[in-house]
């Protein structure tokens, strides 16, 4: 459930929302903290949810004394007008078993906000890979059939890599495949929701492994800017 700051927030027409998945290395929440503070946008709410594990800290993005004394919670909303974006941010894992009911929460608010599309940044664990994706970039992307015929030209002209599916018995029944997204945390099953509901839903992942990710996410960042020109410059 979304809840608004003073003075509430409506998205207003032809928002895009932009949230991170809790996967390997935390690199989607990463470069979402990289784009509310380059940008500098303000949070105008909260997503108030009993899915994820309770936190509170101090404001991540203050540069004043005075700023710095404000709270924040697990699960934030940050929106800028000019750039027609709302951002999610999420800072702490799925209580287990919740993950069906918070990917459902999040489709009913992503549909009762109208969002033009949805772009979710995610992470794979590298050492899963299989050999076809040993080769080339490290990024990957998923769409959604109501979002494909709107930008697979786009995608095609920035040479983006499709995610593979995966072999469900590899060795005995290879025509039998499935999307897998291992350490990606609620990324599969969102997508899959946001498949059924008929939403314009893009995945941006990068294969990583645990450590310092901090250059994971200014890559990704820098991935997805390549699409949404988000940034002036990288």
């Amino acid at each position: 459930m979304f809840v608004p700051a003073a003075g509430g927030w409506s998205p207003p027409d032809g928002c895009a929302l932009l949230l991170p998945a809790v996967s390997v290395g935390n690199v989607g929440q990463l470069a979402v903290d990289l784009i509310i503070s380059s940008l500098n946008i303000p949070k105008v709410g909260y997503f108030y949810t009993d899915c994820l594990v309770p936190m509170v800290g101090n404001n991540p993005y203050a540069t004043s004394e005075e700023h710095a004394k404000e709270l924040c919670i697990n699960a934030e909303v940050y929106a800028s007008s000019d750039k027609k974006l709302a951002v999610l941010q999420i800072r702490s894992p799925l209580i287990k078993n919740k993950s069906r009911a918070f990917c459902q929460a999040l489709t009913c608010w992503i549909k009762k906000c109208a969002f033009t599309r949805v772009v979710l940044l995610s992470s794979s664990h590298a050492y899963q890979r299989d050999d076809s994706q040993l080769f080339g970039t490290p990024f990957r992307y998923l769409v959604t059939p109501a979002l494909q015929t709107l930008v697979a030209d786009t995608l095609k002209a920035l040479e983006w890599k499709e995610m593979e599916k995966m072999s469900s018995y590899p060795g005995i029944n290879d025509e039998e495949k499935k999307i897998s997204i291992p350490g990606g945390g609620f990324t599969k099953r969102l997508f899959e929701d946001c498949c059924s509901e008929d939403i314009h839903m893009a995945v941006v992942l990068k294969f990583c492994s645990e450590g310092d990710n901090i250059p994971d996410a200014f890559a990704l960042l820098n991935h997805v800017n390549r699409w949404l020109h988000l940034l002036d410059s990288p």
